[in-house]
């Protein structure tokens, strides 16, 4: 059995989470092309492309479309920028939507890529394997065995191990991916074992924990395994490729997507870039988040006028402090009462110099109303200009 996963972050139910490598040419030109004819049928309702801030040749590309009608879904995809030989050029690509992700809406990669297989950029990350087409196991046993454990270790898909118990027609090497829900069309990896290679792919399979059934399937575990993960759950007996819908795997492969994942460590900053970098903003986006600024700068500032008032505070007391020792042997000789006492006078400076910050702040606060008001009250009140003065 494979070990469990270990404590570790899991993707969220909301979020839609794939990577692979175009092999192709030019990826930054096919994925504006196919973003702007997206845009122009009304696909998706807008697209940015702003430069990786984390690779300066990489490129970033931020989507938004609704599904059901009403469901808002952000993603953005990730390219690298490098071109390594062969292996293309790597691609990330997270999408989340406003509540748990439905397999049955459209895939994000096709929100992006092109849906046609004419442009090569379905290819996993480990080994070149394909996301929407069949990939016959190597023939030689430590490539093979080394093949199956890094998609075990590294790959981001659902890999499915089929051994083919007969050579198979035409009917039978069509791939599974055709049957699937959308949302997991460009996240399975099938390998097929030729029938003789049945002792070969399970000694290849024996380090993971597993083993495929002669004529049957199972569903790799990962590393580390999905919690839940079982593999009886996650093995077919029987397979038949005949052309006919495999029922019993197309389920176990529902199900086993549904498990919870533990997010890859390269994905982190993926999901984080977008939370928390996103520029796609719509109009009332974007004037809530100048609000948050506004108001932060309005905290700021009061924050900064307060520490101002308080170093007034401080510098008079420590003026009055100075003064009182130069006196304080004095007073304290020719006065025995709380009058003459330092401590006393000390105590009454900071009193004064705080109620007239306090006065200071409240008539700022308050604006010029309360000013005039005030001035008029005082003025009724006083000595001078009350009417019982020459009374």
């Amino acid at each position: 059995m494979p070990k469990p996963s270990t404590a570790r972050a899991t993707v969220p139910e909301t979020v839609w989470l794939a990577g692979g490598r175009h092999v192709g040419p030019a990826p930054q030109e096919i994925l504006r092309e196919n973003l702007r004819r997206l845009k122009a049928d009304e696909t998706i309702h807008d697209y940015l492309e702003t430069e990786n801030p984390s690779d300066s040749e990489g490129h970033v590309f931020e989507a938004r479309w609704l599904v059901d009608d009403a469901v808002t879904v952000r993603a953005r995809l990730t390219t690298d920028g490098r071109e390594h030989g062969a292996e293309g050029t790597r691609w990330t690509l997270v999408a989340e939507a406003e509540r748990p992700w439905n397999l049955a809406w459209p895939s994000p990669a096709t929100m992006f890529w092109p849906a046609g297989h004419e442009v090569p950029w379905d290819h996993d990350l480990v080994g070149g394997l394909r996301l929407r087409d069949i990939n016959p196991l190597p023939q030689e046993d430590k490539t093979l065995r080394r093949l199956l454990k890094e998609a075990a270790q590294h790959s981001w898909s659902i890999n499915v191990v089929i051994h083919e118990a007969m050579t198979t027609d035409e009917r039978g090497r069509l791939p599974l991916a055709r049957l699937l829900p959308p949302g997991l069309r460009h996240r399975v990896v099938e390998h097929r074992a030729a029938p003789e290679q049945f002792q070969a792919v399970n000694w290849a399979l024996y380090d993971l924990g597993v083993r495929v059934p002669r004529g049957g399937a199972v569903i790799l575990p990962g590393s580390p395994a999905r919690p839940g993960y079982d593999e009886q759950d996650c093995t077919v007996r029987s397979v038949f490729l005949d052309g006919s819908e495999p029922t019993e795997l197309l389920e176990k492969v529902v199900r086993y997507a549904a498990l919870p994942r533990p997010l890859p460590e390269a994905a982190e900053d993926a999901l984080a870039g977008l939370r928390e970098d996103w520029k796609l903003l719509t109009l009332e986006e974007a004037r809530a988040l100048v609000a948050v600024y506004a108001e932060a700068l309005d905290a700021m500032t009061k924050s900064r006028d307060q520490y101002r008032e308080a170093t007034e505070l401080a510098h008079a007391a420590l003026t009055e402090l100075r003064d009182l020792r130069t006196t304080a042997s004095g007073a304290h000789e020719t006065s025995a009462g709380p009058e003459g006492n330092p401590l006393h006078q000390l105590t009454r400076t900071f009193q004064r110099v705080a109620g007239t910050v306090r006065a200071r702040r409240a008539a700022r606060d308050d604006g010029p109303d309360r000013g005039t008001d005030t001035g008029t009250a005082t003025g009724a009140g006083t000595p001078e200009n009350g009417p019982g003065k020459g009374e």
